[in-house]
């Protein structure tokens, strides 16, 4: 067994010709995982090379995997990602994963960045003030969700209306309003982060509903998931295709 003409193409393509890492301690699995997510995941589907590879970023900051995330930051610099979407993506997971985790993120992006002499404009990709935020988050949401949720941020007991508050102004009118990626990318990475971590079904059926409304469809969900299955597992893979299968059923436009 080798690995193929196939993968390896592919693989110089996301590594730059450079050795994977277990080509030599562990030829057997490097080759058997090769020839699977760089040859037959790669060729199930035309799903384009931009949300494959901003799609499995996302996916490795939900599950935790930061030493294959280095080595994909680079992947999507070669296959043309450009560098504000990678790092828009890793800070649009801080609202979903929190900064625990994804902290060591973006030191390995800010370092692979600085290997490959990337500089990142400092130019603000802030749309919104503090006087706005909950507003335009509030608006963010009812594009998304239904105008049902424009007035989301007052609901709940007492106690607990800060946090929807907070869903508002933080999660959506600090990250989802930034310049960088468009809000339609910006569900599917969110779609990715709580699939890839699991134990947010509740969540992802809403943001499954979410992509449908956004016009990501349900055949590109499926795409999306079946591309990073070498990634995250099959377990949580089927729990998304589960949730995707009956959102698209239940979704009217």
């Amino acid at each position: 067994m080798a690995v193929n003409a196939k993968a390896e193409s592919y693989r110089e393509k996301m590594r730059n010709n450079q050795e994977g890492p277990f080509a030599k301690s562990d030829p057997e699995f490097f080759e058997l995982f090769a020839n699977f997510a760089m040859d037959e995941v790669v060729s199930q589907n035309d799903l384009d090379d931009r949300t494959a590879m901003i799609s499995t970023l996302a996916v490795l900051l939900g599950c935790g995997g930061i030493d294959e995330f280095r080595i994909m930051v680079s992947a999507a610099l070669n296959f043309g990602v450009d560098p504000v979407e990678i790092k828009e993506t890793i800070y649009q997971a801080a609202a979903y994963l929190g900064i625990g985790r994804v902290f060591p993120f973006l030191k390995a992006c800010n370092e692979v960045f600085a290997e490959n002499g990337i500089i990142v404009s400092d130019e603000p990709r802030t749309t919104t003030t503090p006087e706005n935020r909950r507003e335009k988050g509030s608006e963010v949401q009812a594009k998304i969700f239904g105008d049902y949720m424009k007035d989301f941020w007052k609901s709940g007991p007492e106690e607990t209306r800060h946090i929807n508050t907070w869903l508002a102004a933080n999660c959506f009118g600090d990250y989802y309003t930034r310049k960088g990626l468009d809000l339609k990318m910006r569900e599917l990475i969110t779609f990715c982060f709580l699939y890839a971590q699991g134990g947010c079904e509740p969540q992802l059926a809403s943001h499954a509903t979410g992509n449908l409304r956004l016009g990501t469809d349900r055949a590109t969900l499926i795409k999306v998931i079946s591309r990073n299955i070498p990634y995250i597992g099959y377990p949580r893979t089927l729990n998304a295709l589960r949730i995707i299968n009956k959102a698209a059923d239940e979704f009217k436009e």
